[in-house]
C-alpha cells in the first residue's frame, strides 16, 4: 500500500492509539518522522521511540505518554499537507495553544519546535501543531 503522506499517516496513529488508552504504537521508519518524534521527546509529549526490525522492515515503536490517565497530547494536527504546503518565516510564527502548544518545522537546520526556531531565527515548513 502506497502512503501519499507518510508524517500525516504517523500523527494519526498516535492519535488514535492514545485515543484507545494504549502504551505503544508501530509505525513505518523514515528519518523525517524519527527527527519529529525527537522533537516530541525533547518537549515531553511522549515517552520515547525505538527503531525494531520486523519482516526485514524497520518500524519505530512509539512509547505514549499519560499523566493521571489522561493523554499528555490533547491535540496534534497536520499543518502542511501534499496537497498544501504551509511555510512561515522566523517573525511570524504561529503561537500554538497561547504558547502551551508547539509548532513543528523542517527548517534548513533540521527539524526544530517553534520556540527553537525562534531562538535560532530561522523560518520553514510548519509539519504540524500540538498541545
Amino acid at each position: 500500500m502506497s502512503l501519499n503522506d507518510p508524517l500525516g499517516d504517523m500523527l494519526t496513529r498516535i492519535r488514535n492509539a492514545q485515543e484507545r488508552k494504549r502504551p505503544k504504537v508501530v509505525s513505518p521508519s523514515s528519518k523525517l518522522r524519527a527527527r519529529v518524534l525527537d522533537v516530541l521527546i525533547e518537549e515531553g509529549y511522549i515517552r520515547g521511540y525505538a527503531e525494531v526490525e520486523k519482516d526485514g522492515k524497520t518500524e519505530l515503536e512509539i512509547e505514549l505518554k499519560y499523566y493521571n490517565g489522561e493523554a499528555v497530547i490533547k491535540q496534534i494536527t497536520r499543518v502542511s499537507k501534499p496537497g498544501r504546503r504551509v511555510y512561515s518565516g522566523f517573525k511570524s510564527l504561529p503561537s500554538i495553544a497561547n504558547g502551551l502548544g508547539v509548532a513543528i518545522l523542517s527548517t534548513p537546520k533540521g527539524v526544530m519546535s517553534d520556540s527553537k526556531a525562534r531562538e535560532e531565527k530561522v523560518g520553514g515548513e510548519i509539519l504540524c501543531n500540538i498541545f
